[in-house]
């Protein structure tokens, strides 16, 4: 059984989806944008010339496929945490399959589950998003993901994981007190394959600066990176 730390719970956000991609709204009123929008920049020409090598059709059905697979592993993950008697129930015997990989890791390296899929934001990056799972993992506070893969995943390709990870860090705690620098992905291949990948968040905040910085001169949404908002407003314009 995985013990939950009981804490403050955090505000539930309002979301939309523009046509530049999904928006959150916070408490205060300003709207920000997922920080998975924000990251697509970075891998949009790759995807756009991958989509052309394979074809339109043959991509949707590759990107349908990885996408269900990897929301069904995430759920196993989360019911598991979460101590649900009958967490396995229903599922496809692919995607427990991939789960029992990651499993063994979860039993003996995680444990004090702080939150699973609650929503979180930062004023000062001014991102916002839903993290899979924050707990200790080998006793340190950590932002956990979990990631599905049609094989194995070299380090470089996940810099995008890594700099999500770490603004989730940030937004946690901006909205607690609660410093967190540990972020680790666990990735489990098609063939059952496990990759561990643990990073310190702070040399991703730069690429995450730059980030949210291509993100507003694209959009237009003119933003200072410390917080202050332009004489535009912020929260009057609608990013995503």
């Amino acid at each position: 059984m995985f013990n939950h730390v009981n804490m403050e719970a955090l505000p539930e956000l309002d979301c939309e989806t523009l046509p530049t991609g999904r928006t959150y709204i916070t408490p205060e009123g300003n709207k920000y944008p997922s920080i998975t929008t924000v990251l697509s920049l970075l891998s949009k020409d790759g995807i756009l010339a991958w989509r052309k090598r394979v074809g339109e059709e043959a991509a949707n059905k590759i990107s349908t496929q990885a996408a269900t697979r990897g929301t069904a592993v995430h759920q196993l993950a989360e019911d598991y945490l979460n101590n649900k008697e009958d967490w396995s129930k229903g599922a496809m015997p692919a995607n427990l399959f991939s789960f029992n990989q990651i499993k063994p890791i979860l039993d003996k390296r995680v444990n004090n589950v702080w939150a699973q899929e609650v929503p979180l934001y930062s004023d000062k990056f001014m991102v916002a998003g839903r993290v899979d799972c924050i707990a200790e993992f080998d006793g340190e506070l950590t932002i956990i993901d979990f990631k599905t893969s049609t094989r194995e995943r070299s380090d470089s390709w996940n810099e995008n994981y890594y700099i999500q990870g770490s603004a989730y860090a940030e937004m946690f705690g901006e909205r607690t007190g609660i410093e967190i620098n540990q972020v680790v992905i666990l990735v489990v291949t098609e063939d059952g394959t496990v990759q561990e990948f643990v990073k310190d968040k702070e040399k991703y905040l730069p690429m995450l600066e730059e980030s949210v910085t291509e993100w507003s001169r694209q959009n237009e949404t003119p933003i200072n990176i410390d917080g202050d908002v332009s004489s535009s407003g912020l929260s009057n314009n609608a990013i995503g």
